[in-house]
């Protein structure tokens, strides 16, 4: 019986570890009240995507996504992390929690209708991966401030931009859960078993 209730014992202790394992960090320095702590989130934001549509927040309510910052003419990492980003794509494009969320940090090339040529070049669901222009200083602020990743105008680094290679895992709740290099296979592995834990963690 010693034994039997050791063995027990063990088997929920295992348990509570595998499902302690199985829950993501939220990332970002927390505020710290009495009751709880508070994770910073995604503030309100408001773009256009490559077919007109308005693209805010709500458009991601209740939903997980994956976000990132490039432009369409960028000579050294953007096509490497958007060709991972469809390799994430691709294992999701069916699921309805999980949507895709790209911001061009060249506004002035990076027009409508050249988003709308890129993404159809691609032949990409557009419902699920919105490609977001805006004005500049907002793109750059909700970058650095929100997704805590770089984006800004340098006329002297390749293409006249410099910006951060993350992909980054927002979930339903506006918290950022995981940050990925874009230009790395691994790290693209990683984000997709993550993307599986928060799926069964939130919905």
């Amino acid at each position: 019986m010693k034994l039997l209730f050791i063995i027990s014992l063990f088997a929920v202790i295992t348990a509570c570890s595998t499902n302690e394992q199985q829950k993501l960090p939220y990332l970002g320095n927390p505020e710290l009240s009495e009751n709880d702590t508070i994770y910073p989130t995604i503030r309100n934001f408001s773009f256009i995507d490559q077919d007109s549509n308005l693209i805010t927040n709500k458009t991601f309510e209740n939903k997980i996504y994956i976000a990132d910052f490039i432009f369409l003419s960028c000579p050294t990492i953007c096509p490497i992390m958007t060709n991972q980003m469809i390799k994430v794509y691709n294992v999701y494009k069916t699921n309805p929690n999980v949507y895709f969320l790209s911001h061009t940090i060249d506004p002035d090339k990076d027009t409508i209708q050249a988003l709308k040529n890129y993404t159809s070049a691609l032949e990409l669901d557009t419902r699920k991966w919105m490609f977001v222009t805006g004005k500049k200083e907002d793109i750059y602020s909700i970058a650095e401030e929100n997704y805590f990743t770089t984006a800004y105008s340098d006329s002297t680094a390749p293409g006249g931009f410099i910006h951060g290679g993350g992909l980054l895992l927002i979930d339903k709740d506006r918290h950022i859960r995981g940050v990925y290099d874009g230009t790395n296979q691994e790290e693209t592995k990683r984000l997709i078993n993550d993307i599986d834990i928060l799926l069964k963690e939130q919905f």
